[in-house]
């Protein structure tokens, strides 16, 4: 993956205008406001190259990043409740019509909150992953955030509640600090080489 080369190429509000799979795609999930904004900026070493909001549920679409030999794709945020029922339904047939062609997605990036449990919704995404045989792996967000004490024994504590649904790899993460980015983006490269 050509990190540095990475450029925004295109949002998608419509299941009918994904494009063509064509190369790696790494997948960002997780509930709104947990940072996937945040960690492809530090994963690619850029500051603005996806738009971080302090809005939740902002990203409304499926932006694509192009790595030049591979895609970032950045789904919709997931378990904001101040959206429309109708907004709603849209997400859910956009993110289901991307899942619905099998082999488009070379791992899955799911990202949940280091400082909290997983939510109802994270639950219920972890489900998701599992019954549909994604391949995936937990980046724990906003360690930067942790007390020493804690940090410590999260990893365990997490990698104990993801594995029964098939989780690869559990990685503690801070966009802030770039804890955790090399071992991630080692995780992303041995995915996209096995394309």
């Amino acid at each position: 993956m050509k990190y540095q080369q990475a450029a925004f190429k295109a949002s998608y509000g419509l299941s009918s205008q994904l494009p063509d799979h064509d190369r790696p795609e790494i997948v960002f999930s997780g509930r709104s406001n947990v940072g996937k904004s945040s960690l492809i900026n530090k994963l690619c070493n850029r500051k603005n190259l996806a738009r971080v909001s302090a809005t939740p549920g902002k990203t409304a679409t499926i932006n694509y990043y192009d790595l030049n030999d591979g895609y970032f794709v950045d789904l919709p945020g997931y378990g904001y409740a101040k959206v429309s029922a109708s907004e709603r339904a849209r997400w859910d047939d956009l993110i289901n019509s991307y899942f619905a062609v099998s082999e488009r997605c070379t791992l899955l990036v799911q990202l949940l909150d280091s400082r909290h449990q997983p939510s109802a919704d994270d639950i219920t995404m972890l489900e998701y992953l599992q019954h549909n045989q994604i391949p995936f792996v937990v980046a724990l967000t906003k360690s930067d955030k942790l007390k020493k004490s804690e940090s410590a024994h999260v990893t365990g504590d997490f990698t104990a509640i993801c594995a029964p649904y098939g989780c690869k790899g559990v990685f503690l993460t801070s966009a802030q600090t770039g804890l955790g980015i090399p071992e991630l983006q080692q995780m992303i490269e041995t995915a996209a080489a096995e394309f």
